[in-house]
């Protein structure tokens, strides 16, 4: 099923980092041919400056409507974004309270495709809110990397799958079947210090899979050496120019995941790349 309707929460302070990735976003829906709905929501409470003098009601409703400032900041660098690619879009606004704004906006993502969502590099509410994503909406996420929007690509010419012969890889790679099938490269590439017999057949049944699409990729292992499987992809991806990486979310509990860390918290922190990612 083609990409036709995708979803952007604008949240978090309008950085220039912040505004560039909504942009990069919204470059990413037009190649798709998508349209684009955003939606941007504001606490439903007062928010008092950090020095504030006792029962100065003046001084919390300054508070409140510089939140309501950046949020009309975020609006406005995606009417203007969408304005210059010429994309359908709508944008839309509200109050909520402040736990349950991560919520709302998985919510929202369920009347998607897929939500795409701009990731400030180790960011605990980044971090929590595609977390709520992942659990909640029910669609696949895609990561753009705040740190890296200036130079990231729209277009996905060269796409990487981190196979781990799961249920999540196998879901994300249906869910990104769309985009694999407009790459020009594809990669499947899982992390093993050994490459047994399993392994192997594991890639080389995928490989096939994707042929019946139309898809023509590659195999390979790559040695973890050590290393954490989530930096070991990156660094691949990095070398290897991906535009791209797609993979399930979730591998272990989020609960274990939390604790000992894992493949997601590590990417989610600080994505190396486009991250299309499933649960």
């Amino acid at each position: 099923m083609p990409i036709k309707d995708v979803f952007l929460p604008l949240f978090g302070e309008p950085r220039a980092p912040t505004l560039a990735a909504i942009e990069k976003c919204i470059a990413v829906a037009a190649d798709l041919g998508a349209r684009i709905t955003g939606l941007a929501l504001e606490e439903d409470a007062f928010v008092r400056p950090k020095v504030v003098l006792p029962d100065d009601p003046e001084s919390a409703e300054l508070g409140h409507v510089g939140k309501a400032g950046e949020l009309q900041q975020l609006l406005n660098a995606f009417t203007n974004a969408a304005s210059r690619v010429g994309i359908r879009a709508q944008s839309r606004s509200g109050r909520v309270p402040a736990e349950q704004i991560a919520s709302t906006l998985a919510e929202h993502a369920r009347f998607s495709d897929l939500a795409l969502i701009p990731v400030r590099p180790h960011d605990s509410r980044t971090e929590n809110l595609i977390e709520t994503f992942l659990f909640q909406s029910g669609r696949p996420l895609l990561l753009c990397p705040e740190e890296h929007a200036a130079t990231l690509r729209p277009e996905f010419e060269n796409v990487m799958i981190a196979w781990d012969h799961s249920a999540r890889a196998a879901r994300a790679v249906g869910d990104a079947l769309p985009i694999l099938q407009a790459a020009t490269v594809v990669h499947v590439v899982t992390v093993a210090d050994d490459q047994d017999e399993a392994i192997a057949q594991s890639g080389d049944s995928l490989v096939h899979h994707l042929r019946e699409h139309g898809i023509y990729a590659s195999f390979e292992t790559v040695k973890g050496d050590g290393s954490s499987i989530g930096k070991v992809l990156g660094s691949w991806a990095q070398s290897h120019a991906v535009d791209a990486i797609v993979m399930g979310g979730y591998h272990h509990s989020r609960l274990n995941e939390t604790v000992w860390g894992g493949v997601t918290k590590t990417v989610i922190g600080q994505p190396p790349c486009w991250v299309m990612m499933s649960h």
